[in-house]
């Protein structure tokens, strides 16, 4: 049984403030080490449930910050940029029988530890069919779509709340307590481990993909934090302006849906300006 853990760093054991995501800052460097812990109790969790094989898509920023050299050797890592569905990429392979998020965070417009949807800032608030999202419903929709479950979330204790809500059955793991947007009552490694495995060798029991899942239309509205960057989101076929701020596009399915979502960031990303975005 393959298992895909999508690995993201802003919900992972004692992260709490930009620096600590941001690559190159040496506050990045030591939290690279909690996050591969976070992933190694994981693999041992996944592993003692039943699992044969796990891939970790290393999904934060530059996609490079797992310890290569302190992984568990029962995994691999897919690491670096530009994959064809990003965070969740792997989960088309149809031996994946389940997905983890681990490290995952809530999203724009929310209350919980590093609050955002892909972007860090220009996005305060996106929307699929209505219902606020996070990048965990998001990559959920892709995963449902390719017939793959979400076991495990972990993250602070509003992630694990999210989760709840997009995934119903997935077991998670509150690795922190959300006190502010940059502040949590964390708890330690050993700690975190503990309840990682546990969850984990819990979870593998939940997987099992779903032969020929059929493809849903989604529709999705991003408000963004300057006029411009709306206007700038229109060069996307399809994106049509529907507010100063915000902007509302339609996909035929989940592929199609994170895909063009994913375009939206890279083209308002290009659009800010310096300190006034």
């Amino acid at each position: 049984m393959r298992i895909l853990v999508s690995a993201d760093m802003e919900g992972a054991t004692g992260v709490t403030w930009p620096a600590d995501v941001e690559p190159g800052n040496p506050q990045w460097q030591r939290l690279r080490a909690l996050l591969t812990g976070d992933v190694n109790a994981a693999v041992a969790g996944l592993c003692a449930g039943g699992a044969d094989e796990v891939l970790i898509n290393d999904a934060h920023s530059t996609m490079r910050n797992l310890l290569l050299e302190q992984l568990d050797p029962r995994a691999a890592a897919l690491t670096g940029r530009h994959k064809t569905l990003s965070m969740v990429e792997g989960i088309q392979d149809p031996e994946v029988a389940g997905v983890v998020f681990l490290g995952y965070h809530v999203g724009a417009g929310a209350d919980g530890v590093l609050a955002h949807t892909y972007l860090p800032n220009s996005i305060t608030e996106v929307r699929v069919d209505g219902a606020l999202a996070s990048e965990g419903r998001l990559n959920a929709l892709v995963a449902e779509e390719f017939g793959v479950p979400v076991i495990l979330v972990t993250g602070d204790d509003a992630t694990c709340v999210d989760a709840a809500d997009y995934a119903p059955h997935a077991r998670s793991a509150a690795v922190k307590d959300h006190v502010s947007r940059y502040a949590a009552v964390c708890r330690p490694p050993e700690v975190t481990a503990a309840l990682i495995r546990e969850r984990a060798k819990e979870a593998v029991a939940l997987a099992g993909r779903r032969r020929d899942p059929e493809p849903h239309p989604h529709t999705v509205q991003v408000e963004l934090d300057a006029a411009h960057l709306a206007e700038a989101a229109t060069l996307i076929p399809g994106v049509e302006r529907i507010g100063v701020r915000r902007v509302r596009y339609a996909s035929g399915s989940a592929y199609e849906m994170i895909r063009c979502f994913k375009a939206l960031t890279v083209v308002v990303s290009a659009a800010v300006e310096a300190l006034y975005g």
